[in-house]
């Protein structure tokens, strides 16, 4: 039936366009939620309409062997009543209307047999609803664990970058500690060099007090030099 196939691809249209637009997960099952309630305000409509029609064939059929049935009695009776003639004319009135009670009984199962998939799908909609509504909050808690986790490995990728700079801090420092260890060495021996030079040597032997050449003469005395 067309409305069934219509609805069918109107579903299915629903789904992959939120599939295509897949960019917050959250939002999408939400959506998704509110198109399926959409669709099932559209199919219960539909269905109602099905249904309606059924019942009008259905009735419409129920009054055409009604009017069969009343025909063959008549017809019985004036054929009991000896008016061959008038059975006759009811008979042929019960053929016409036997023609269109096969017309109206392909209308009625078609009507039936369409409604019935209507009820089915409306059916499996609400079932499908109510049990996507109870799946909602633990697709929601996934969701969520998801982003902390995303949340996590940002964290953790900024830790590592942390470590990287922290390793280029121990390479400046020591450089620093070299270019100190380097500048101390270069001071001693500057040092060392100007302990060695002729000037030093001069100072050495400079009386530098009169006390100094007073002690040492008396030192000479005592040793009768």
């Amino acid at each position: 039936m067309g409305i069934i196939s219509r609805f069918k691809d109107i579903m299915s249209a629903n789904i992959n366009a939120l599939l295509d637009k897949m960019e917050d997960p959250e939002k999408m099952v939400d959506q998704y939620l509110r198109n399926l309630e959409s669709d099932l305000g559209k199919v219960k409509q539909e269905t109602a309409s099905v249904m309606a029609d059924e019942q009008r064939a259905k009735r419409e059929l129920d009054a055409c062997n009604a009017q069969i049935d009343e025909l063959q009695k008549y017809a019985e009776k004036a054929v009991v009543a000896g008016n061959d003639e008038d059975a006759r004319k009811f008979l042929e009135q019960k053929q016409t209307l036997v023609t269109k009670q096969q017309a109206l009984q392909q209308t009625y199962n078609l009507a039936a047999d369409n409604a019935d998939k209507m009820r089915q799908m409306h059916d499996k909609l609400v079932n499908d609803i109510s049990t996507l509504n109870a799946r909602r909050d633990t697709i929601k808690a996934k969701i969520k664990v998801a982003k902390a986790q995303q949340t996590v490995n940002k964290i953790g990728a900024s830790v590592a970058g942390a470590d990287k700079n922290l390793s280029a801090f121990d390479k400046i420092e020591a450089k620093a500690d070299k270019m100190l260890d380097e500048a101390n060495a270069m001071a001693e021996l500057n040092q060392s060099g100007r302990d060695n030079t002729v000037e030093n040597l001069k100072d050495k032997y400079t009386v530098s007090s009169p006390a100094v050449d007073d002690e040492l003469a008396a030192i000479k005395a005592k040793m009768g030099m």
